[in-house]
């Protein structure tokens, strides 16, 4: 996988790409002049291969080295840090910059666009640097200018040739802000490429006069591809707009001279003074001008454009008072144009032209109106400043109130609030949270005005707006279910007249509910449940049953390791106290089923559970005898699909999803099947509830509370688009505030959660073999019991030990036992169980230690992590040198370090501190539980301030399930029994062997 950088040309208009490559194997290419090659660039045909999918269907390209000045140490470039050598190229920081030959791809403007757009997204054969990030942002900013026209015509001369070009004007803050950033973020690589034919090292363009250059050059492609090719006609305006229209944009030298000049007098004045910017400010009638229509005004001040604080007025211009900065002349004249300019969006702005020295323009309140309506978007997008009213819009508007309450409604009491039962439910209004009476009302109403003043304060009312509230008013109660009530409350559904929501009250749990007053109530543990909760999950048993008495769904978003698990099965102790409710439906991953049936039975030993898996599972008439003596259906998303006997018109009373990032496609089978179960109450587990995109979220939300968030194309226009395409911090509050209700998502770092941190959790993960690694392992087997007929004790011996090698390198991956260095991805159980911790770890921002016996497993666990996560890991084994080896260290204590830690259990089991981690994998066991305690002591020792998850892989139906039991049961006698390592194996007598390494049915996902 190829680390692809992009720079820019100012000079040719060109983007430019070129890819470090991790075997770090020079190219051998030299340009005519030659240039050392930069000893990780990727060679000509390598990235042409892996940026195939964005070049297809380009017109054109060229390939040349390309000298870029990059900082270097004495021995070479510095590697990108996306960039993962085996060893470091130099361990002494760079001493400063040196030109490198690269070979590159140059894409002309016209074709870097559409590449930029698809090279956003990290490909399976190359993943973007920042580079690339900024330039594809970059590429999204011109096609928001172009969009809104933000572009004009100019005459440039570039290498002895005017050319005809589009160019950017007036920029809105939030675009120059943008450039800002941009600026800012460009890396290094960004900014190095060097002219061909460079026979000086000059320093490179500033970052922000580069990405102006690319920004007009990719606005100058983008406008061109909209326009007509051919114009006819040879007078100077027409050459000028065929050029402006044609790929190749030369102009005659005749005509180019006063083009240019007319031109950039025109832009000039476009654009006028880069110190002030025209803005209006509305002045209302003051209280002695009151009166049945009272005069309003339209103040014209001048704003600084970088500091918006600082304003003139007009009259202050002309009144001949002193001005911060510029010429008197300059500045009237920069008004007086800017305002010929601003009529031209608002026509009747030209009345005020008409004396010698404008300051205002009075108008009436539907003259102010229609000002902020019509006209106030077209200015601001013309690059002048509105100073809207604070009274104006949604923030001094009449608003509805809603009123649910349990009284009046049919058979149900305060307390007794649920999705199905109804609520009696009415509407008031208000105006800033203060109610109006029917009488204010109507007296508005009878007014008839735009503007009015409302106990004093100024309030713009809409048509109609008044005679809906006075509607809603009308209206009699009703009855609504707690469902439809919670849509009203949340603004999901539309209300009388459209008016907007100011607030909900409502009695009892729904109350609580959605004024937010009620936090997580910590609950008594269950007289059943053998164990002790800690106070957060005494707390998250609260809530689970708080909203299960609400009949609402409830997402428990725990981080790892919290005690999701504890706390469902709490839940289920809690509610079989006086009777039981109805059987429970839990659905996991197959690698978590035996998980949950065992935490079940140490944790609420009355629990009656039942594993609905495997072919011996019960079926049609046999399932529904067995159900009703059941409290807990533990099955896998997999049967979910199929399985009839978990769907169809059978009713559960909770269906649990484990892992529920399952559902996040919500157009998959499984998550079509999840929202097809018919259930009293919904609970999804999850430390990841959003993993890439919002979309997972409401899929989630939709398996809880069907239509709480309304349908995919509501949601995606209220919440996806301005979340993740315009990055709305407004939509991201109001999304928080919509979903809060039915999420608990508490981290291991709250020091609200009282943790007595470190705590060092320790779990047995049971993963099942795939079909290829079965064979691979039944194989083994039968080679054993073959090979032990007839040996000596100390051949025997090391026949077993080799055996067991072989059976554990099985176990771990298929490609390791058979060497052959085929793909890793889909064929071992414990493989993927490991990148779903991970995967959970590192959203989270932790880091992981992984620890295996076999150095070329780390090798394969690295290159696997490395290409699934796109993050560098490291790897420590006995053949690292003691440099190198501390190198490694330190890099994983830094924060901004890598994540992800792979060591052989023999070099990296004792004398590390590694407390930067807080995840501990034992990818296969060593079994002598004293060196596994020595390896995970690495990360779990003085200094450590977080919990320590400790995650032990075992492969049910195995030799290490049947090892791991034996050291479970004499764990107190374990270094004696198993102080050797695994050399006491080779005592036991062949049946005992064979007890111990036989495969089971139970083996195979």
């Amino acid at each position: 996988m190829l680390v692809v950088h992009a720079a820019w040309s100012a000079t040719s208009s060109e983007l430019q790409l070129w890819a470090e490559d991790p075997a770090g194997s020079p190219t051998g290419r030299r340009g005519s002049d030659p240039l050392p090659d930069h000893p990780f660039a990727a060679d000509f045909d390598a990235l042409e291969a892996a940026l195939a999918p964005v070049l297809a269907d380009l017109e054109f390209f060229d390939a040349d080295v390309l000298p870029v000045l990059l900082p270097s140490a004495r021995r070479g470039p510095s590697a990108s840090p996306l960039l993962v050598p085996d060893e470091p190229s130099d361990p002494m920081p760079p001493v400063g910059l040196a030109v490198w030959g690269v070979p590159a791809l140059f894409l002309p403007a016209p074709q870097a666009g559409s590449v930029l757009a698809r090279l956003r997204e990290p490909a399976a054969t190359f993943v973007p640097a920042p580079s690339v990030t900024c330039f594809a942002w970059l590429e999204r900013l011109a096609d928001a200018v172009v969009s809104r026209g933000a572009y004009a015509p100019a005459v440039a001369l570039e290498d002895g040739e005017y050319l005809a070009r589009w160019r950017t004007v007036h920029l809105l803050p939030t675009e120059h802000e943008a450039l800002s950033a941009l600026a800012l973020a460009l890396p290094e690589a960004g900014r190095a490429a060097l002219p061909l034919d460079a026979t000086t090292h000059d320093a490179p363009l500033p970052a922000r006069r580069l990405l102006r250059s690319a920004l007009d050059a990719l606005v100058d492609a983008r406008v061109r591809d909209r326009l007509p090719d051919e114009h006819p006609g040879d007078t100077p305006g027409v050459a000028l707009v065929r050029a402006l229209c044609d790929r190749y944009p030369v102009l005659p030298d005749d005509l180019a001279v006063p083009l240019q000049e007319q031109l950039s007098a025109w832009t000039g004045a476009a654009e006028g003074d880069a110190t002030w910017q025209l803005a209006f400010r509305v002045v209302p009638p003051s209280d002695d001008e009151l009166a049945p229509d009272p005069d309003w005004h339209l103040a014209f001040e001048l704003q600084h454009r970088e500091d918006p604080s600082l304003r003139l007025s007009a009259a202050s211009v002309w009144a001949g008072d002193e001005l911060p900065g510029g010429r008197r002349a300059t500045v009237e004249e920069h008004l007086l144009r800017s305002l010929g300019l601003a009529a031209r969006a608002h026509p009747s702005l030209a009345a005020a032209l008409r004396t010698a020295a404008p300051s205002s323009l009075r108008t009436d309140a539907p003259g102010v109106v229609a000002f902020l309506e019509e006209a106030a978007p077209l200015l601001q997008q013309a690059g002048f400043a509105v100073l809207t009213p604070p009274w104006f819009g949604s923030r001094r508007r009449l608003a509805l109130r809603g009123r649910a309450s349990s009284s009046g409604a049919s058979g149900v009491s305060a307390n007794e609030v649920s999705a199905t039962k109804l609520l009696s439910f009415r509407w008031s209004v208000a105006l800033d949270g203060e109610s109006l009476s029917r009488e204010e009302l109507e007296a508005l109403a009878r007014a008839k005005a735009p503007l009015l003043q409302v106990r004093g304060q100024w309030v713009h009312l809409r048509p109609g707006e008044v005679q809906a509230a006075i509607a809603a008013l009308e209206r009699p109660a009703r009855e609504l279910s707690a469902v439809e009530t919670l849509r009203l409350a949340l603004g999901l559904d539309q209300v009388p007249g459209h008016l907007p929501v100011d607030g909900f009250d409502a009695d009892g749990a729904l109350g609580e509910l959605l004024s937010g007053s009620r936090s997580p109530e910590p609950a008594e543990t269950p007289e059943t449940f053998a164990g002790t909760l800690r106070p957060y999950q005494a707390r998250g048993l609260g809530w689970l049953a708080f909203l299960g008495s609400c009949g609402l769904g409830a997402c428990l978003a725990d981080d790892m390791g919290l005690g999701k698990t504890i706390q469902v099965l709490a839940l289920l102790a809690r509610e079989r106290l006086d009777a039981a409710p109805g059987p429970t439906l839990l659905v996991c991953p197959l690698s978590v089923v035996q998980n949950w049936a065992d935490e079940a039975r140490r944790f609420v030993p009355d629990l009656r559970v039942g594993i609905h898996h495997g072919p011996d599972r019960l079926r049609g008439e046999a399932f529904d005898a067995a159900l009703p003596e059941l409290d807990l259906v533990i099955t896998t998303y997999a049967l979910l699909v199929r399985d009839e006997e978990l769907g169809g018109e059978r009713r559960w009373h909770r269906v649990v999803l484990d892992e529920a990032q399952a559902i996040k496609n919500r157009g998959s089978q499984q998550s079509r099947a999840a929202r097809s179960v018919l259930a009293d109450h919904r609970l999804a587990l999850t430390g990841t509830p959003v993993e890439n995109r919002l979309s997972e979220l409401h899929s989630i939300m939709e398996f809880l509370n069907p239509g709480l968030l309304g349908g995919v194309t509501a949601f995606h226009k209220r919440f996806v688009l301005p979340i993740e395409r315009d990055r709305q911090p407004e939509a991201t509050e109001r999304l928080r505030r919509l979903t809060q209700p039915f999420v608990l998502r508490r981290l291991k770092t709250d020091p609200s959660l009282t943790l007595d941190l470190p705590d060092k959790v320790e779990r047995t993960v049971r993963c099942r073999l795939t079909t290829e690694q079965a064979t691979l392992y039944k194989a083994a087997v039968d080679e054993l019991e073959a090979t032990l007929q007839g040996l000596n004790q100390m051949e025997r011996r090391g026949a077993v030990l080799s055996a067991l090698s072989r059976l554990k390198q099985a176990c771990n991956h298929p490609a390791q036992l058979l060497g052959d260095r085929s793909r890793l991805a889909g064929r071992s159980g414990k493989l993927e169980r490991t990148e779903e911790i991970l995967e959970e770890a590192l959203a989270a921002g932790d880091k992981a230690l992984l620890f295996t016996q076999y150095a070329t497993m780390g090798t394969m666990l690295r290159t696997r992590l490395q290409e699934r996560f796109g993050e560098e890991v490291l790897l420590l084994h006995g053949g690292v040198s003691k440099a190198a080896r501390d190198r490694m260290v330190q890099r994983f204590r830094d924060p901004a370090g890598p994540r992800l830690f792979v060591l052989s259990i023999m070099a990296g089991g004792t004398g590390l501190n590694l407390v930067a981690a807080n995840h501990v994998i034992h990818f296969d066991r060593w079994w002598n539980p004293a060196v596994e305690e020595q390896a995970t002591d690495r990360a779990y020792r003085i200094g450590q301030h977080r919990n320590v998850q400790v995650h032990k892989l075992m492969c049910v139906g195995t030799l290490e399930e049947r090892i791991d039991a034996m050291i479970e049961r004499k764990r107190g006698l374990a270094e004696l029994v198993v102080g050797t390592g695994e050399a006491w194996l080779t005592e036991m007598s062949l049946d005992e062997l064979r007890s111990v390494i036989q495969l089971s049915a139970e083996a195979v996902a």
